[in-house]
């Protein structure tokens, strides 16, 4: 593989020009298709096989009036004002006059004939039922809503919305993490380099991939459903693994050059060496991601893909744009920056790092972590379980209006029903009656649910000739674990609500909905696990020819997230984090687990193939077990910790930002990748190194002989070259 990676460096070192029009045009491309599709992201989730699903799927088909999406309006006024007082209760009711006449509504119910008046009078809800699906409803409608309920404010009104589409539902993703992310990136590489130029590729390859891919992925929304947090990990993870890789093969291009080599040589070798570590650190990222599929729900499955598909292009770009522009830059890469106080410090630093590695702290804290492997290990291995306590009692569930800042409208409507109605009327279920129902039945169908324990409410909601809808209303909030012991209290209770009724019976609604989610994901996180392990363990066996290199990745990459899933459980389900992340306690995002296995399992990956490669580089030149540890990994000491320290600064980027859900994913990625190449690659795996010494890299005979050899340290490459350049003198 080095040798196929060395020709390419070459030919796109020559043929730059070529190549930066290339990546242009194909991100100009992007940009006009996503520009001309007008693709957006939206929240609506399908998850087949649920029965959750079928009941929307059966209402769809049967009674379209309640298959669509819908808005809970809520009306609100300052005590000692009531909204029956004349002048509210006459803007509420224009309010709905004019709600009925906007664009894609099905039907809107009035507060004041519905019994949607709160006891206190101070709240009342309507309910808009729309004729489209929530991703369907048009912009335009939603504005139409906003305007409808003007004659409400007038009147002095609060109006806040909730459901499962509404005014302001669409995430709006801000550009201020990227920014901060790049900034903090930019200053972590002027350090690493000193050199600004040498700063500055990495972050422009890295912009390039990600315009491109996310382009891309708003193009593609135009056709599909694609989550808002789709695009949010898709940027995450092409910004932060576009600047890593470039930063890799940059690292070692420069210490090329200041080793004395030729600008085209450079480049083409670092590709070479370097490159084959990317490459495969990149297929392990791509492969966790494309693991997602396995789970079988399709909105996971799609950002699983998105992702992938970013950290793709951020390779493409790493083993093409990156020497084109490095073509370009020349020798201005080692052009050091000379600081008034410190003049030639930069450049010291580089040339020492390039040609005397031994005197860095990374090769100090190696050697340290080798002369006390045995202790280190042991503390190392105790802090990760000690973190690891709080993910033992996570709780899983989907995010409700309660997550939300207090700022949102959802947050608001949330708040106002669950102070005036009770928390269940958040998020009323649907009992389906897949039949025909006389209004006797449909009334001993309302008596037996109004039976079970936890009901706050039940009664008829809409009835044809096909099928009969009853609205239940739980005792508890939607996120409640009680509501959801309810749901399946029910469904266990079907035979007897069949007899009352003599049809089937099947229970959904939006809240059920997101119990069927949450049940799903977690029955699937084992079968995630066995798959994507197996192929990332199959994939790692092939780069480094031994079964234990990759056992002790997996063992790492376990500590790792069982210690990221325990800061999450702390901070955001227990509450820790409240006032420091200005956030609400709140169960944790039930897709965030699996999506955190698949990502922090590719990224520990990545820092495993960095700093490993290095450590097999030194040994199968030297054939020193041991110290091969310690040289190998003070050598990726600093290129690691840069590359990490960007994703961290990257991730927490994203914490700039009100969606509770992107907060939480922001800190979790962080946390873990933090945790991983800090205390598990440079720490916990050297020891472990040093102990087991060259026992790590046995392999069976036959495994040499049928298994090709991937070269993925450039050993083989570095050989051919030397030997060329000895008959070429």
């Amino acid at each position: 593989m080095s040798t196929y990676l060395f020709r390419l460096g070459q030919w796109a070192f020559r043929h730059r020009r070529l190549v930066l029009g290339i990546w242009l045009a194909i991100a100009v491309g992007t940009v006009v298709l996503a520009t001309v599709s007008g693709g957006k992201t939206n929240d609506t989730f399908t998850i087949p096989g649920t029965e959750a699903q079928r009941t929307s799927d059966l209402l769809k088909q049967k009674l379209p009036a309640l298959g669509g999406g819908q808005t809970q309006v809520v009306f609100a006024v300052q005590d000692p004002a009531k909204v029956t007082d004349p002048a509210s209760r006459a803007g509420i009711e224009a309010a709905i006059a004019r709600l009925r006449t906007v664009p894609q509504v099905a039907s809107v119910s009035d507060p004041f004939t519905d019994q949607g008046v709160a006891p206190a009078q101070h709240v009342a809800l309507g309910w808009v039922q729309y004729t489209a699906q929530p991703a369907d409803v048009k912009d335009a409608t939603l504005n139409a809503l906003k305007s409808a309920v003007v004659p409400a404010r007038q009147a002095g009104v609060q109006v806040e919305y909730s459901g499962t589409v509404y005014p302001g539902w669409r995430f709006t993703p801000s550009e201020v993490p990227e920014l901060i992310g790049l900034a903090v990136a930019l200053f972590i590489l002027l350090v690493t380099f000193g050199a600004v130029v040498a700063a500055g590729v990495p972050i422009l390859t890295a912009i390039v991939g990600v315009v491109t891919a996310l382009m891309g992925v708003t193009a593609l929304a135009s056709v599909i459903n694609i989550a808002s947090a789709s695009t949010t990990v898709a940027l995450m993870l092409g910004l932060s693994c576009g600047i890593d890789y470039g930063l890799f093969i940059l690292f070692r291009h420069r210490n090329n050059l200041l080793g004395g080599m030729a600008v085209e040589e450079s480049a083409a070798l670092a590709l070479g060496t370097a490159g084959s570590s990317v490459v495969f650190a990149a297929l392990t990222v791509i492969i966790a991601l494309c693991g997602l599929a396995v789970v079988g729900i399709p909105f996971l499955t799609i950002m699983g893909l998105c992702a992938a598909a970013a950290v793709l292009v951020a390779l493409l770009i790493a083993l093409t744009l990156l020497p084109a522009i490095l073509g370009f830059a020349g020798h201005r890469v080692a052009s050091f920056i000379d600081s008034p106080l410190r003049r030639g410090h930069h450049e010291k630093v580089a040339r020492i790092t390039a040609n005397e590695p031994a005197r860095t702290f990374g090769a100090s804290w190696a050697r340290f972590v080798v002369r006390f492997r045995v202790p280190v290990l042991v503390a190392g291995v105790g802090l990760l379980l000690l973190l690891a306590v709080p993910a033992t009692s996570m709780e899983l569930g989907l995010p409700s209006g309660a997550s939300k800042s207090k700022s949102n409208t959802q947050r608001k409507a949330y708040d106002l029903t669950a102070a005036s109605f009770g928390a269940g009327f958040n998020g009323p279920l649907l009992v389906v009656a897949d039949k025909a129902v006389d209004q006797a039945g449909v009334q001993r169908l309302v008596d037996g649910l109004k039976q079970q324990p936890d009901v706050a409410a039940a009664g008829p909601l809409a009835a044809n000739d096909q099928v009969a809808v009853v609205r239940v209303i739980p005792g508890t909030g939607p996120e409640a674990s009680a509501t959801a012991d309810l749901v399946h209290r029910i469904r266990d209770d079907r035979a007897t609500f069949e007899q009352a009724t003599g049809a089937p019976i099947l229970v959904g609604g939006s809240t059920a909905s997101n119990i069927d989610v949450s049940a799903k994901l977690s029955s699937a996180l084992p079968v995630f696990l066995v798959v994507v392990i197996g192929l990332a363990f199959v994939l790692l066996t092939f780069a480094f020819r031994t079964i234990l290199v990759p056992i002790k990745s997996i063992i790492g990459f376990l500590l790792s997230v069982a210690a990221a899933f325990g800061a999450q459980v702390a901070m955001f389900q227990w509450g820790w984090g409240e006032h420091i992340f200005g956030i609400t306690p709140a169960e944790t995002i039930s897709f965030l687990p699996i999506i955190m296995l698949a990502i922090i399992f590719g990224l520990s990956s990545d820092y495993e193939v960095f700093v490993v490669s290095r450590i097999k580089e030194d040994f199968t030149t030297t054939g020193d077990a041991r110290g091969a540890v310690a040289r190998g990994t003070g050598l990726s000491a600093r290129v690691v910790t840069a590359a990490a320290l960007i994703m961290f600064a990257i991730f927490v980027a994203f914490m700039f930002t009100d969606d509770p859900t992107i907060k939480a994913i922001g800190f979790s990625f962080a946390v873990g990748v933090l945790l991983d190449a800090f205390v598990v690659r440079l720490t916990l795996v050297p020891a472990t190194m040093a102990i087991v010494r060259a026992k790590l890299w046995y392999h069976p005979q036959w495994f040499a002989k049928y298994v090709p050899d991937p070269d993925i340290e450039g050993k083989h490459l570095e050989e051919r070259l030397t030997a060329t350049r000895t008959r070429t003198d």
